[in-house]
């Protein structure tokens, strides 16, 4: 083979290469420069890690903004019954203290033609039983005091008095006034007299 024989073949091979194309066509027919632009456009499909964060960010200040609003709503609402509760939190007494009190009115219209004072003092005495057995039922004790040990969270000492015997020292020789207690806490101490 002599040297032109070599350049006419390499000429048909160079004809039948697509070199002098611009563009090359890929295996499913699209072009270089489709193919740049479709990786070019997966690559801004993709969003970067600050896009991730600033989503991440207004998606937790959302969630926090609605935290707020319902705890305020909460909190409203709470300190609305509370209000409310203590507007009427002795109301059950009241209503149960109501029938005393008419029969205390109707006492006192009696007591005013009443020639017996006896029937008077059964009456106010009833009223009384009345009174007591309602506060029971809503938790009030009366504590028992004479004769026990002094305890200083239950009583209150107004004086102190020789006692008669040895044996009575410490030990709580007049009431003066009643305690109380309401539900097992002390309501109202009560005013005693102790022995020396």
């Amino acid at each position: 083979m002599n040297f032109n024989d070599m350049l006419k073949k390499k000429n048909k091979e160079n004809s039948n290469k697509p070199e002098n194309m611009v563009e090359m066509e890929n295996e499913n027919g699209q072009t270089d420069a489709q193919e740049q632009e479709n990786s070019a456009e997966k690559v801004d499909e993709t969003p970067s890690a600050e896009d991730k964060f600033k989503e991440e960010l207004s998606q937790a200040n959302d969630k926090y903004l609605r935290l707020y609003a319902e705890f305020d709503n909460f909190r409203r609402r709470t300190v609305k019954e509370r209000e409310e509760a203590r507007k009427t939190e002795g109301k059950d007494v009241i209503v149960a203290l109501l029938p005393v009190l008419d029969d205390f009115e109707r006492a006192l219209r009696s007591m005013e033609s009443a020639n017996d004072i006896i029937s008077v003092k059964e009456g106010v005495s009833l009223i009384q039983n009345k009174l007591k057995n309602i506060l029971t039922q809503k938790g009030l004790h009366e504590m028992q005091s004479l004769g026990a040990d002094f305890d200083p969270d239950l009583h209150e000492a107004i004086t102190n008095i020789p006692a008669p015997s040895d044996d009575m020292k410490g030990k709580i020789l007049d009431e003066m006034e009643k305690g109380y207690q309401l539900n097992d806490k002390v309501v109202r101490f009560a005013k005693v007299v102790v022995g020396a």
